[in-house]
């Protein structure tokens, strides 16, 4: 669902207004799910209603909401907002309404609305974000960028709508016409074209049906490609020839009807498209564009600040740095401008053309630099013009639309930077004719020949940028899977790589042995777990090294849907003794060497393994249900169970997951693993196992109806017959330490836990100190930035020293006492144990403690960061494994 639908169903709502479905019903106009909503309007058992109060909603994560016939909304609003149910539910909205008016609260971005229902149609973006739709931050750069798209997205919405392209000849004409006219509104309100030029020919030389308004159109894009005016109609002479290759091409202009002409004249009339960046077009695209294609095709629109994290570290601070060590020298100063004219920029999965645009615009500003300080220097007059092309800038995207705009975005970008330029030297070169940017390439990136889109030259140097598309492996479609064994053969472990894994090969290839660096956006899954040993060897036997890396941040953007990921950034040349960082957070940490984990250490790629690469006993997940539901009961469920059914109690256990683990929430099972005879005589347990039964049978898989055969059993049990050691397969990245704990056998462990049967104090202390989160967190898979923990690849390959009977007699006494703090805190959940805000101060210092014994095992010397940590496990792991990765 696009922005222009939801507005018009919020303003079909307003009109409407029917006081007691106006929630769902607004819910509906934003796409929440039939199927949710329906469930929310339900009352007990099973609804996302979580209030038992009349007229009022609690949706947990999404809504608190109260009707009232009070006129008094904000002192409603100020007691909902404050109370336990808003903390404890995180609503993102809470909205209290009477029978004229709505008042809300946007919690993540403190804003507010207050508005009568009636003209509610008129603020519909406010609840953008139910729509997944975030635009927050474009709105607060500049509004009148969020107000073309919503434009935009209606007028694209009405020419469909009278103009259904079925073939991807019709998508092409359509995406084409609409950056003609995109170019069109940035013209005549820029200077390129007479004021407002466009836009008032269409009022004046068309019909209002609309009907007359393609032929017009056809003959004005014709016009624009014509140098020769002698024969050119009086009504269309104004129009100048642009060239370029934007309007050569004759194509099917679309039928218009009275709306979409007006709307046409419209996005022309109330808007000044002087105040629209080109450089937020993708942002534009997103909202016009079905958003299920951003994610497989890469039209991501990365804000300013992210795509400078990219720029600067893998060129322009070097541009910058020479242009301050030689600002007193004119012959150094007019090298470095040479040295711009010739710098190629490469994005290979450009989308609309941000990276490429930001780039454009800091070489510019930087030229314009260089200039301003040669005139100081200079004594006599100088008439500086740019030498910076857009022939120097190279991209390739998938995507025709995205294509199509990046091409327009970048010549409307060299106009804007041409009008800087002459405000301040005086000259530009002229706007029109538009000078061929025929560097965008409409193509697959993952079969193109890199080579042939952005050729090498001597003498000059080609930077490679962008944010490819990511698609785990399980998520690429039977093209993508192709694309990847394209590009990588049928090597081992192919076929865990990350979609992005193609760019990253690709662009190796490309640099390797040049004068040419890369740097994409990725999300941090390449380097983690087992893509670490697939991807990195087959760059680094490249003599390539990573020279800069932004480790794991949440992604931010100003599209209007965020990517919903973890990034890092990379930066790869070839082998240099130039220097090497790490940026983590605001810090910026030199790097000796940079790894595949990217730690400052060895080339080490961490291989899974079956057993513990260290005198570590064997670890196992906990056991898998497979019941649908109808073995794992909640406490109220349990109780109800055990009411109907005294005689159940047996066969009733407390049931351990990660959540239960680390939250102290009560979770049961109904295990049936041992004496069954009597189980299966209760009613209630045997109505349990029969739906199990049938619900088994009916699986599409073979291993599921096998196990009917046996249904009153877990599907895989490893429950332990000792006591047990459970680890958490997911934590908070914010949490110093793994929380972990024992339990006994008759506490059944899930499989959201790994299971330690022969654990004793001394594995507890090793599990528990920073040496093991430590390398958890750089070799395991991360979900987001939450640690997942991995048994193959995390416990099994964590390196141990020879530790002393000594050395293992005081990890196991500082262990117990660890233990036995924890204990006098038994009322607080792990979670709140190790929130490293709320850590008890002597269980914090129990743990420094054990730290101090565990990391006297590895070296005397003490830690002073997770790097040296990190380095010295490195090189225990390759001295452990008998192998060396130089």
């Amino acid at each position: 669902m696009n922005i222009g639908q939801i507005a018009e169903k919020v303003k079909l709502l307003a009109e409407k207004n029917d006081e007691a479905e106006f929630l769902f019903s607004l819910l509906e106009c934003y796409g929440k799910p039939k199927a949710s909503i329906t469930r929310l309007k339900m009352v007990g058992k099973g609804s996302y209603n979580l209030s038992k109060q009349p007229d009022e909603v609690i949706w947990k994560k999404q809504v608190y909401f109260k009707r009232t016939n009070s006129e008094h909304l904000l002192s409603i609003i100020d007691l909902m907002k404050n109370d336990e149910t808003a903390a404890k539910h995180q609503p993102r909205f809470i909205i209290v309404i009477n029978a004229t008016h709505l008042l809300a609260v946007d919690t993540k971005e403190a804003d507010t609305l207050d508005v009568p229902i009636s003209e509610l149609g008129q603020k519909f973006d406010f609840f953008l974000p139910w729509a997944g739709l975030e635009k927050t931050q474009a709105r607060a750069e500049n509004r009148a960028d969020v107000k073309a798209a919503e434009k935009m997205a209606r007028l694209f919405d009405l020419l469909r709508e009278a103009n259904p392209a079925t073939s991807e000849r019709e998508i092409h004409w359509q995406n084409v016409f609409l950056s003609r006219i995109l170019f069109c509104y940035f013209a005549e309100d820029t200077g390129i074209f007479s004021s407002k030029l466009f836009t008032n020919s269409i009022g004046s030389h068309t019909s209002e049906d609309g009907s007359d308004l393609d032929t017009y159109l056809s003959a004005a894009f014709d016009v624009m490609n014509q140098q020769d005016r002698l024969n050119t109609p009086h009504y269309l002479s104004e129009f100048p020839y642009v060239n370029g290759g934007l309007f050569s091409e004759k194509l099917p202009i679309p039928k218009f009807n009275r709306k979409s002409r007006a709307m046409l004249i419209a996005c022309g009339a109330d808007l000044n498209w002087s105040e629209i960046s080109p450089d937020i077009f993708g942002s534009m695209i997103q909202a016009v564009v079905d958003p299920g294609q951003r994610g497989s095709l890469g039209m991501h629109y990365t804000s300013e600040p992210n795509i400078m994290k990219v720029i600067e570290p893998l060129f322009l601070s070097d541009l910058k740095n020479d242009f301050e060590k030689y600002s007193d020298s004119k012959s150094k100063l007019e090298q470095l401008l040479l040295r711009l004219e010739h710098v190629k920029i490469f994005d290979p999965a450009c989308g609309s053309g941000n990276f490429l645009i930001i780039a454009y615009k800091e070489l510019r500003e930087l030229e314009m630099d260089i200039f301003k300080r040669l005139k100081e220097l200079s004594k006599e007059g100088l008439m500086p013009l740019s030498r910076i092309k857009l022939s120097q800038f190279y991209g390739i995207e998938l995507d025709d639309f995205a294509h199509e705009i990046a091409i327009l975005s970048l010549w409307l970008k060299e106009h804007q930077m041409n009008i800087k330029f002459k405000n301040l030297f005086g000259n530009a070169s002229p706007a029109l004719p538009l000078k061929s940017s025929g560097n965008i390439l409409c193509d697959n990136s993952a079969t193109a020949n890199w080579a042939r889109v952005c050729p090498h030259t001597e003498g000059g140097e080609t930077y490679i940028i962008g944010n490819p598309p990511y698609l785990g492996a399980r998520q690429q479609s039977k093209q993508q899977k192709l694309d990847i064994h394209h590009v990588f053969g049928e090597d081992k472990g192919v076929g865990d790589l990350d979609y992005i894994a193609i760019w990253f090969k690709k662009a190796s290839d490309y640099i390797s042995g040049r004068e040419a660096k890369f740097a994409f956006v990725s999300t941090n899954s390449i380097t983690q777990g087992v893509q670490v040993a697939a991807l990195w060897p087959k760059i680094f036997h490249l003599n390539l090294e990573i020279h800069f890396a932004h480790t794991a941040f949440k992604w931010g953007n100003n599209a209007k849907k965020n990517a919903g990921v973890t990034c890092i950034i990379v930066g790869i040349r070839n082998q240099s003794p130039e220097p090497k960082f790490i940026y983590n957070s605001s810090l910026k940490i030199a790097a000796s060497n940079i790894n595949g984990y990217l730690a400052d250490a060895s080339n080490v790629y961490v291989l899974g393994r079956r057993t513990p690469l260290s005198e570590l006993p064997p670890i196992n997940y906990g056991s898998f249900a497979l019941d649908d539901g109808f073995y794992t009961l909640s406490n109220e469920e349990k109780d109800s169970i055990l009411a109907e059914e005294p005689r159940a109690a047996p066969f009733i256990r407390e049931f351990v997951g990660a959540k239960e683990l680390i939250q102290g929430n009560k979770r049961f099972c109904i295990w049936l693993a041992e004496d069954t005879s009597e189980a299966l005589s209760l009613p209630t347990l045997r109505k349990r196992v029969d739906k199990v039964r049938r619900w088994r049978e009916e699986s599409d898989r073979e291993a599921t109806r096998k196990l009917a055969l046996t249904p009153h059993l877990f599907a895989e049990i490893r429950q332990p017959n000792s006591p047990y050691l459970a680890v958490p397969t997911i934590s908070s990245e914010r949490r110093e330490y793994l929380p972990i704990a024992f339990f006994n056998p008759k506490v059944v462990a899930s499989n959201q836990v790994y299971v330690i049967p022969n654990a004793g104090a001394l594995e507890f202390g090793l599990l528990s100190s920073k040496m093991h989160i430590t390398w958890v967190k750089s070799v395991c898979g991360q979900l987001e930035t939450r640690v997942r923990y991995a048994a193959a690849i995390g416990y099994n390959t964590f390196p141990v020293p020879r530790m002393t009977l000594g050395m293992k007699e005081r990890i196991t006494t500082l262990a117990f006492f660890l233990l036995s703090i924890r204990e006098n805190y038994s009322e607080l959940s792990l979670a709140t144990l190790y929130n490293p805000e709320k850590m008890p101060q002597e269980l914090r210092q129990a743990h420094r403690n054990l730290d101090i014994a565990v990391e006297e095992c590895y070296r005397k010397k003490p830690f002073e960061t997770d790097e040296e940590r990190l380095d010295t496990l490195f090189r225990l792991y390759e001295k452990t494994t008998g192998t060396q990765h130089a």
